[in-house]
Order: C-alpha cells, then structure tokens, then sequence
C-alpha cells in the first residue's frame, strides 16, 4: 500500500472515529441532563466542537472534500453547542 493511500485510509477512519465519538457525547450528556455530570459532558461536547470545527476549517483550506474525512453532515456550531 502506497504512502498516499495509507494518508488517505487514515484521515478517513480518524474523520469516522472522531464524529462517532461526538455523537456519543452528544447521548452522554443528554442522559446527564440535569445532573451534576452534565457539567462534564458539556465541556466533552465542546472539546469536539473544537477538533471537527479544526479538521472541518484544515480540510476547506487545503481543498479537502469534507465527504473525504467523514467529517460532511455535522456542523460543529449547530450539532457541537
């Protein structure tokens, strides 16, 4: 396997791997809602918003298709607050 490929497989699996892990976040601190744990799970989402919203800004910057990342149908202002 050719080092671009390798590049390519790897942004898209860590693209995958970190909206699923917002997305779990997401559950996590509404299952904490009202509880002194949502606190926590507040700043966990919002670490998240900071990440996607990096790799999302990198991505355009360097003319990455965001479907290429896995990164596409999450938008950290609306989804990540």
């Amino acid at each position: 396997m050719k080092d671009t490929e390798k590049l390519r497989n790897y942004l898209l699996d860590v693209g995958q791997l970190i909206k699923e892990s917002a997305q779990r976040a997401l559950e996590e601190r509404e299952k904490h809602r009202g509880q002194p744990a949502q606190e926590f799970y507040d700043g966990y989402v919002l670490g998240f918003h900071r990440i996607v919203s990096l790799m999302q800004q990198e991505a355009l910057a360097f003319g990455i298709d965001l479907k290429a990342l896995h990164l596409d149908g999450i938008e950290p202002d609306r989804d990540l607050v």
